[in-house]
């Protein structure tokens, strides 16, 4: 992962005027194929996000198994931000965005899994899903959960949601309906056009509004391209 900080001021100035009327805005990062650079993308985001934010904004990792947003702070994503502190529930004192298969033999929901960090020096927020505390052959799947969203609206400036890839997961497709605004990223090298477009169409077909486009590894950078969407 790059901090691509330097590369996102165009995105940043059209995802600035994306409106809530709810109050912190979501935005969510999702990419066709693995190795597209959405991580990199999204964590750069928010922390461009978390710099211009009164309360905090928050960096949702929707990989609960691999969890690389959290590692990639914790091996140092940027030379000048601080790693993860003490873990703190997520919950935000609602039912999870996630179910758990077979469910906790208490009964519960197991909704004290998904922790978040904040990073040291910032405003910024990540989230980290305990992966330990599952029990054999347990799994866990994204849900919609739209109170817990709307929790998290109201407690931070910005929700900003790292998506894997559509290749291997659905679990963007599961939640588009509760953003903002979505930002597909791709591979300039590497995608076409149509892809593009076909890409925009399964987002909004689950309710997803995309706001725009970025072509990542250009020249080993990477650019906002709202024209192709438009």
């Amino acid at each position: 992962m790059r901090d691509l900080r330097l590369d996102l001021t165009n995105l940043w100035r059209s995802a600035a005027r994306v409106t809530s009327p709810q109050g912190g805005r979501l935005i969510m990062f999702v990419s066709a194929r693995s190795g597209e650079g959405c991580s990199s993308i999204a964590a750069s985001f928010a922390l461009m996000a978390a710099a211009k934010s009164s309360r905090s904004a928050w960096l949702i990792d929707l990989d609960f198994r691999r969890n690389p947003l959290y590692r990639a702070f914790e091996d140092g994503f940027s030379k000048k931000i601080g790693g993860p502190g003490r873990a703190f529930d997520a919950s935000l004192n609602e039912p999870p965005i996630y179910a758990l298969t077979p469910p906790p033999p208490d009964g519960s929901d197991g909704n004290k899994l998904l922790t978040v960090h904040q990073i040291e020096g910032t405003r910024l927020l990540v989230t980290r899903f305990r992966n330990e505390r599952l029990r054999p052959a347990q799994k866990v799947q994204l849900r919609t959960q739209p109170r817990w969203w709307a929790a998290l609206r109201a407690s931070a400036d910005w929700g900003v949601i790292d998506a894997p890839a559509l290749e291997r997961s659905a679990a963007a497709l599961a939640v588009a309906s509760q953003m903002d605004g979505v930002v597909l990223v791709v591979r300039a090298d590497k995608t076409s056009v149509s892809d593009v477009a076909a890409m925009r169409l399964e987002v909004e077909g689950h309710g997803g509004k995309v706001i725009g486009v970025v072509m990542n590894r250009v020249r080993a950078d990477a650019r906002f391209a709202d024209r192709l969407i438009g």
